[in-house]
C-alpha cells in the first residue's frame, strides 16, 4: 500500500492541470418597461453561432468561451441591436457584462463590464447554482465584499439551516454539530485546529484568501461516506492579474477585558508560541514557576497583507501566477460568573470564576499556478496556521467556592488557579489539477498532505482551601493547600500529533450533450498519536506551608524547596509512571501516563451519470463503494487491566444515491435527493483517555468499534431524503424552501455517567434516531442603482428541525467497556438546535470616490443538549444564544479602505445548565464575551 502511494503520488504530482476557458454572464433589462429584466434576448458572439437566451431574470451566461477579445451582440424583436467591442475573455475568468435595450439606440456608456474570477462572481455562482443538477449552496468573494463579511464562519451563515456561535469554532449544519459534517480547502480534506472536535474553526479563514465558500447539504458519490449534515468546502483565491500589494493594521477592544490588568501564562511567546517544546517536562517543571505573568495592554491588534503578481507568455497562452497573504491577530476577553461540578450531587461550586483569555491567529498562505495551455493548469497551495489560546482562570474568587469533599470545610473557602495555554499548529500542502482532453473527455484531480501539532505544555494547577482568609486583611491567617491526592496540585503536559494523506481523481466522459458520466477515486489514510503525563506536588506538611500570597506561589514550588533529602524539603514531585520502578516515582522523570496512537483508513471508487432526461428533467445516479478501517491502541490509566488495549475494524461499505431537477420553468427549480451515508466516531470519541478540566471530565470510548466482544456497530448508517424549491429573482437575489429528513442508525451521543466521577462520554445510545427539518432563505435586493448595483439588500435565512431518538440502557462488565442507563424511552439528539436563524441588512450607496457599506447581521440559535444526562439525572443544555454584529466598510478610492465593526452588540449570556437536580436546574457554566470593537485600516499599493 505504502509503494501504491508514493506512486500514485508522484502520478498526481507529474500530471498536468487543465483549465476550463472563460464565460461571459449578465443580465439585459427592457428600457422600455422601467428596466424590469428582459427575458428571451438574443445573445451571440459576433461571427460565430456560439451565443444563448436571456432567461426570464434577464440573466444569461455564455460557458466555455476561448481566451480573447470578441464583440458581443446583444438583440430582441423590435428593440435597437447593441454591439459592444472589446470583450476581454480570460481563462477561468468570467466577464460580467449588464446593459439595458430599448426601442432607440443605446450608447456604450450604458453598458457596465466586469471582470472577475469565476468562482468570485455572485451571478456566476447563482447561475451555477440554478444549472446545477445537485443541490448547492455558495458565498462568493464578490458579495463577502458587498456585506462586509470578514471570515468564512461568518459567510456560511449566510446560507440557510447554518448557524454559527459567537466565541466558539462550532458551526452547525442543519442544527446537527461538529461530528456530523465535513470541511475541505479545494475539494481536499482539511485537519482540525481543535483535535477534540472535527472540524477546523472557520473563523481562520480570512475573506482576503477566500474565492468562495459553498456548502453542500445533499450528497454526491464525490463526497466522502462520513457525511451527514453537509460538507463545507473553502476555495482558495487565486491571482491572475497585474502584479499588486495590500497591508492592512487594525486595533480594537472588548468590553469585559478593556482596563483589566490582564495575565497570561508564563513561557508561550505574545505570538502564541510556545518555545520549550525540545525540553523534558520534568525539567520544566524543576526551572519554570506556577504563575501567571503580566500580559500587554488589553487592546487587540491586527496585522495583514496580501498580493499577488502573474507572468504571461508563450504568446499569453501560458501563465504563472503568485498569490500569497499572511496575518496575524490576537485578542482579549475577560469571562466572569458562576462554574459548578455537578455528578449526581453538587460537588464542586464556584459562585464566582474570573478567566482571562487570550487567543492569537498566525495565518499565511501562499497559491502558484500554473497555467501551461488553454487546457491545461497545475496549482500548488500551500496553507499555514497557528492558533493558541491562553486562559488563566481563577475559582472562588470571592472565597465561597465549596467541595463536597474539602478536608477543613465544605462549606467555603475552596480555591483553584489554572494556568493553561493551548496551541495548535496546521501545515496543509495541495497540488491539484483539471485536464480538458477533448470535448468529451476530462480530468480532475487533487493530493495533499496534512501535518497537525496539537499541544497543551506546562498546565499549571494549584488549589487551596480556607481561600476566605486571604480576603479576611489579617496576615495571620491565610489558606493552606488542598492535598486530598498528590495530583490537586500539579503541572499537566499533552502532545497530539496528526498526519494524513489525501487525495482525489475524477475522470469526465462527456457521451453526448445529454449524458455524462463520472468516475473516480479518493481516500485517505490519516495517523494521530497522543501522550500526556502529570507531575503532582505532594506538600509534605500542608498546615505548616501556608499560603501567605495568593499571587506568589513560586517562592513556595521553587526547586529549592524539593524534599531532597527527605525531610529536608516542603514538597515531592510525584509521577504515576516512573522510567525505572526501582528508584521509584519520586523526585525522578517519568513516563508518558496516557498513551494512544489511532489510524484511519478511507478508500473509495464511484461512479455518477448525468442524465438529462428532457429540457426540463435531469436525474443524476450515483453509486460509492468504500473501504473503511480504523483501529485505536491505548495505554490509559483508568481502564480495566483486563482490557484488550486496542480496537481494530473494517468495513466494506455501498453507498447509492439519486438526485434530480426538474425546472419548473426558466427562473425556478424543484429539486429531490434521497441517498445512504456513514457516520464514523473520531479518535476522541474512540480513546477511553479522561481530559480533566476544573468542573467537568470528558472521556472517549472503544465499545463505539464493536464492543468487547466485537459484535456492535461500528458505524452509523445514515439515510437523507431531500426536497428543495428554488426561485431564482433578479441579479443575486434567491427565494428557496427546502424539508430534508434524516434517518440515523446506531447514532452516538455524549452521556453524562451517572457515577461518583460525572465522566461524559460517547455512547451508541439507541438503535435509532430521526431528524425531520425545513428551511427558507430569502436573498432580496430592495433599492438599485443605476447600473443595477444592490444599494439596500437584505437576506433571511431560517430553519426548524425535529430530532428524536429512542434510548437504551447499556450494560457494562463482558459486553462493554463502560456502561450508562437512562430512566426515559426517548430524546432529542445531542448537538441539535431546533430553530436557526440568520439575517442581515445591507446598505451600499455611493458618494463619488467614497463607497461604504454597512451590514448589520442577528443570528439565533435556540437550546440544544451538550450532552445527554443518564439515570435520573437531566441533560446539560446549552441555552439559546443571540448574536448581533454591526461593519461598516469606507472605501476612499480604489486605494484606501477603513473599517469599523461591532461584534456580539446583545452580549448575551453564555450558558450550560443541568436539568432535572434534587435542587431544581442549575447552571453549571455562564458566562459572557463582552463586546469587540475595532477599526481596520487598508491599503492597496
Amino acid at each position: 500500500m505504502k509503494t501504491y502511494l508514493i506512486l500514485l503520488f508522484s502520478f498526481f504530482t507529474l500530471a498536468g492541470f487543465a483549465q476550463e476557458n472563460g464565460s461571459i454572464v449578465g443580465k439585459l433589462t427592457d428600457k422600455e418597461l422601467n428596466n424590469d429584466p428582459l427575458p428571451f434576448a438574443n445573445v451571440i458572439i459576433k461571427g460565430t453561432t456560439n451565443g444563448t437566451t436571456s432567461d426570464f431574470d434577464g440573466l444569461f451566461e455564455i460557458t466555455n468561451v476561448e481566451p480573447g477579445t470578441y464583440t458581443l451582440v446583444f438583440s430582441f424583436l423590435g428593440y435597437e441591436t447593441l454591439e459592444v467591442p472589446n470583450v476581454l475573455v480570460e481563462t477561468g475568468k468570467v466577464t460580467e457584462i449588464n446593459a439595458g435595450l430599448g426601442a432607440s439606440s443605446v450608447g456604450l456608456d450604458e453598458v457596465v463590464v466586469t471582470t472577475t474570477a469565476r468562482k468570485d462572481s455572485e451571478v456566476a455562482l447563482l447561475l451555477q447554482q440554478k444549472n446545477a443538477l445537485v443541490i448547492q449552496e455558495a458565498i462568493s468573494a464578490e458579495a463577502l465584499t458587498l456585506k462586509g463579511i470578514d471570515d468564512a464562519a461568518a459567510a456560511v451563515a449566510q446560507i440557510s439551516g447554518i448557524s454559527k456561535q459567537q466565541g466558539s469554532s462550532n458551526v452547525y449544519v442543519r442544527g446537527l454539530g461538529d461530528r456530523y459534517q465535513n470541511t475541505t480547502m479545494n475539494g481536499l480534506s482539511l485537519p482540525s485546529n481543535d483535535v477534540s472536535k472535527k472540524n477546523i474553526d472557520l473563523d481562520l479563514f480570512s475573506s482576503s484568501i477566500i474565492e468562495n465558500v459553498s456548502v453542500s447539504k445533499a450528497y454526491s458519490p464525490t463526497f466522502y461516506g462520513d457525511f451527514a449534515a453537509g460538507n463545507v468546502n473553502v476555495d482558495s483565491k487565486e491571482y491572475t492579474g497585474n502584479g499588486y500589494f495590500e497591508i492592512s493594521v487594525g486595533s480594537g477592544i472588548n468590553t469585559n477585558a478593556s482596563g483589566e490588568d490582564f495575565v497570561r501564562s508564563e513561557g508561550p511567546s505574545n505570538f502564541g508560541f510556545y518555545n520549550r517544546y525540545d525540553n523534558d517536562p520534568f525539567a520544566i517543571v524543576l526551572s519554570h514557576g506556577v504563575d501567571p505573568q503580566d500580559a500587554w495592554s488589553p487592546i487587540n491588534l491586527s496585522l495583514a497583507g496580501e498580493g499577488g503578481y502573474s507572468f504571461n507568455f508563450n504568446d499569453d497562452k501560458s501563465r504563472l501566477s503568485f498569490f500569497a497573504a499572511a496575518s496575524f491577530n490576537n485578542g482579549y476577553e475577560l469571562w466572569e460568573g458562576p462554574a459548578r461540578d455537578f455528578t449526581n450531587v453538587l460537588k464542586v461550586d464556584f459562585p464566582n470564576v474570573k478567566e482571562f483569555a487570550y487567543t492569537t491567529n498566525t495565518t499565511a498562505l501562499g497559491n502558484i499556478t500554473y497555467k501551461i495551455n488553454n487546457e491545461h493548469k497545475v496549482k500548488y497551495s500551500s496553507l499555514f496556521i497557528n492558533s493558541s489560546t491562553d486562559a488563566v482562570g481563577f475559582y472562588g474568587v470571592n472565597g465561597l467556592g465549596t467541595n463536597r469533599d474539602a478536608i477543613i470545610t465544605t462549606d467555603e473557602g475552596f480555591y483553584v488557579m489554572n494556568v493553561q495555554f493551548n496551541q495548535d499548529m496546521i501545515f496543509v500542502n495541495q497540488l491539484t489539477g483539471q485536464h480538458i482532453f477533448n470535448e468529451k473527455l476530462s480530468l480532475d484531480w487533487g493530493t495533499g498532505f496534512n501535518k497537525v501539532f496539537s499541544d497543551e505544555p506546562d498546565r499549571k494547577r494549584i488549589t487551596l482551601e480556607n481561600y476566605q482568609l486571604a480576603l479576611d486583611g489579617d496576615d495571620s491567617t491565610n489558606p493552606v493547600f488542598y492535598t486530598n491526592i498528590p495530583f490537586d496540585n500539579q503541572r499537566f503536559f499533552q502532545s497530539i500529533e496528526d498526519d494524513e494523506l489525501n487525495s482525489f481523481i475524477n475522470l469526465g466522459y462527456q457521451v453526448s450533450e445529454k449524458v455524462k458520466f463520472n468516475f473516480g477515486y479518493n481516500g485517505r489514510r490519516k495517523e494521530r498519536r497522543f501522550n500526556s503525563i502529570r507531575y503532582g506536588y505532594e506538600i509534605q506538611d500542608r498546615n505548616n506551608t501556608p499560603v501567605t500570597d495568593v499571587t506568589d506561589f513560586n517562592t513556595i514550588f521553587d526547586v529549592s524547596n524539593i524534599n531532597i533529602p527527605a525531610g529536608e524539603g516542603l514538597w515531592d514531585l510525584l509521577v504515576l509512571n516512573p522510567i525505572n520502578n526501582d528508584i521509584g516515582n519520586r523526585n525522578r522523570p517519568g513516563l508518558a501516563e496516557n498513551t494512544y496512537k489511532g489510524n484511519l483508513g478511507i478508500h473509495a471508487v464511484y461512479a455518477t451519470a448525468e442524465l438529462e432526461l428532457s429540457e426540463k428533467l435531469s436525474v443524476i445516479p450515483g453509486i460509492r463503494a468504500e473501504s473503511y478501517s480504523q483501529k485505536v491502541e491505548y495505554d490509559v490509566i483508568n481502564i480495566s487491566a483486563t482490557d484488550p488495549g486496542f480496537r481494530d475494524v473494517y468495513e466494506n461499505i455501498f453507498l447509492p444515491s439519486l438526485n434530480v431537477r426538474y425546472a419548473l420553468n426558466d427562473n425556478s427549480n424543484l429539486r429531490l435527493g434521497f441517498s445512504k451515508t456513514a457516520s464514523f466516531p473520531e479518535f476522541k470519541e474512540v480513546a477511553p483517555f479522561v481530559y480533566e478540566s476544573v468542573t467537568q471530565r470528558i472521556g472517549g470510548n472503544p465499545d463505539l468499534l464493536g464492543g468487547l466482544d466485537g459484535n456492535g456497530p461500528t458505524y452509523s448508517d445514515i439515510f437523507n431524503y431531500d426536497l428543495k424549491y428554488e426561485w431564482f429573482l433578479e441579479r443575486g437575489e434567491i427565494i428557496s424552501i427546502a424539508a430534508f429528513a434524516k434517518t440515523i442508525k446506531d447514532p452516538v451521543n455524549r452521556v453524562v455517567a451517572a457515577d461518583a466521577t460525572g465522566t461524559q462520554r460517547y455512547f451508541r445510545t439507541g438503535d435509532q434516531a430521526d431528524v425531520y427539518g425545513i428551511e427558507m432563505e430569502v436573498r432580496k435586493n430592495l433599492y438599485m442603482d443605476s447600473d443595477d448595483n444592490a444599494i439596500l439588500s437584505v437576506g433571511l435565512n431560517a430553519a426548524y428541525t425535529k430530532t428524536d431518538q429512542d434510548l437504551k440502557d447499556i450494560p457494562g462488565g463482558t459486553e462493554n467497556t463502560f456502561g450508562t442507563a437512562f430512566d426515559r424511552d426517548s430524546d432529542e439528539l445531542e448537538g441539535a438546535s431546533p430553530f436557526i436563524i440568520n439575517t442581515d441588512l445591507n446598505y451600499s450607496p455611493v458618494f463619488g470616490n467614497y463607497k461604504p457599506k454597512a451590514t448589520i447581521a442577528f443570528s439565533y440559535f435556540s437550546d440544544r443538549i451538550f450532552s445527554l444526562g443518564s439515570g435520573s439525572l437531566g441533560n446539560i443544555v446549552e441555552k439559546a444564544v443571540p448574536t448581533l454584529n454591526f461593519v461598516l466598510k469606507n472605501s476612499f478610492g480604489e486605494h484606501f479602505e477603513a473599517n469599523l465593526t461591532a461584534k456580539n452588540i446583545l452580549d448575551p449570556d453564555i450558558s450550560f445548565i443541568r436539568e432535572g437536580t434534587d435542587i431544581g436546574d442549575i447552571v453549571i457554566r455562564e458566562y459572557n464575551l463582552g463586546v469587540n470593537i475595532g477599526l481596520t485600516l487598508k491599503y492597496k499599493f
